[in-house]
């Protein structure tokens, strides 16, 4: 969906949602997917008054299509009037996400990768500037739900603070890297995360070379993890999995030290499954 043109102020009955010249375009379809995405993890709840503003169409044209996003189950309609996304969503992100091929292969790994270490496993993708959660296997250990952020597959972290975001970015190829790091917004999320674009391509280029990457509270505080690459049969990196912690339980430096010979384990057991081929052979 091609990007919409930033907020002004324009006449009501004014709207920002471009018409492109291509004949077969429905700009009725993008503008009921434009009010789906409006809603986020942090903009869960929406009111009709806010989607107009976002968005720039008339109030009756957005109500229009809200009603029939609502009928459909894609939008659901609280007592207050307000609007979340429906399960019809849940429905098609989840569909999004076992057709990467992943979530299956990856599963019974970060299972017995918890049940090793006893913290949280993770296995996410690249999509842009952010990861989106494939996998997760939680940890049940006590305290564990002051880093959880609410997390599940089919979320999404800015991929600059996180130690997968990291691993993936520095896995692009360098122009890759270089186009996407020039266009992201660095925002501070935790007390060491990194703003400065010079000290993340730094970062990345450490990244690259020792092949893990840490989170040392860039994400949050007291958050902590580390991660390394999951390669597929063609030896690219497809993915990238992590052990996460609270920091009163284990620091970065004993994570590195204690679980990075089970991650890595994890890590080339998820490959294998892939198709990754292993030095001296194929390895199933």
């Amino acid at each position: 969906m091609p990007a919409m043109s930033p907020r002004r102020h324009e006449p009501e009955g004014s709207e920002r949602i471009p018409t492109l010249r291509e004949p077969r375009y429905s700009q009725s379809l993008e503008r009921g997917l434009g009010i789906l995405g409006c809603f986020t993890p942090r903009r869960a709840l929406l009111g009709l008054a806010e989607i107009v503003d976002e968005l720039g169409m008339s109030r009756s044209t957005t109500h229009r299509y809200m009603v029939t996003l609502v009928a459909l189950g894609f939008l659901e309609q609280d007592a207050s009037r307000k609007y979340r996304l429906g399960l019809r969503v849940t429905d098609l992100g989840m569909s999004v996400l076992n057709s990467t091929g992943l979530r299956e292969p990856s599963r019974p790994y970060l299972q017995e990768l918890r049940q090793r270490t006893s913290y949280t496993a993770n296995l996410s993708v690249l999509d842009g500037s952010e990861i989106l959660y494939v996998e997760r296997a939680r940890s049940f250990r006590c305290g564990q739900h002051r880093i959880d952020l609410n997390l599940r597959p089919g979320s999404r972290l800015p991929a600059h603070c996180t130690s997968m975001g990291k691993i993936l970015l520095a896995n692009l190829a360098e122009s890759e890297r270089d186009e996407l790091i020039a266009v992201m917004t660095l925002k501070r999320h935790g007390p060491n995360t990194i703003t400065s674009k010079k000290a993340l391509r730094a970062e990345l280029d450490l990244v690259l070379d020792e092949g893990i990457a840490v989170n040392d509270e860039e994400l949050a505080a007291g958050l902590v993890s580390i991660a390394c690459p999951v390669r597929d049969g063609d030896q690219e990196v497809v993915a990238a999995v992590n052990l996460a912690a609270h920091a009163s339980m284990i620091s970065s430096e004993e994570m590195i030290n204690r679980l990075l010979p089970d991650l890595l384990a994890a890590a080339d057991d998820i490959s294998a499954r892939l198709g990754y081929r292993f030095e001296g052979g194929w390895r199933f």
